[in-house]
């Protein structure tokens, strides 16, 4: 079982940029896939961003791709997501999870969010116009 931790949300401006942390334990970082994804009041929740076991590949909704960075690093257990122009729209409730059960070898764009057993309590974000 892997325990996750997001931090990192707030309240920002439209145009604003915003960092998310996503930390893990309880497993060797290196050996899952991580990814981001948000829910808004009243909405599904959707996919953001996935990074694979290695970092070597990601994957982006629409919505984020240009805008939105996902990263991690293995030395501090800890995935990123950077967030830049933020909208409005951007606002929610940002959730990351790790895929546990994948094999090394799957990129990020071969993930879906049934893949992701662990998740974290999620850190909101909010965007004034």
């Amino acid at each position: 079982q892997v325990h996750v931790v997001e931090t990192g949300g707030g309240l920002v401006q439209a145009g604003d940029s915003l960092t998310l942390s996503c930390t893990t334990s309880g497993r060797t970082f290196s050996t899952y896939a991580m990814g981001w994804f948000r829910q808004a009041p009243g909405k599904e929740r959707e996919f953001v961003a996935a990074i694979s076991w290695s970092g070597g590949t990601t994957n982006y909704a629409d919505s984020a791709a240009g805008r939105f960075t996902i990263s991690r690093d293995h030395a501090k257990n800890t995935v990123y997501l950077q967030m830049s122009s933020l909208k409005p729209e951007d606002a929610a409730v940002y959730y990351c999870a790790a895929a546990t059960e994948v094999p090394p070898s799957t990129s990020a764009s071969s993930l879906s969010e049934e893949d992701f057993r662990s998740w974290g309590q999620g850190t909101q974000v909010t965007v004034s116009s």
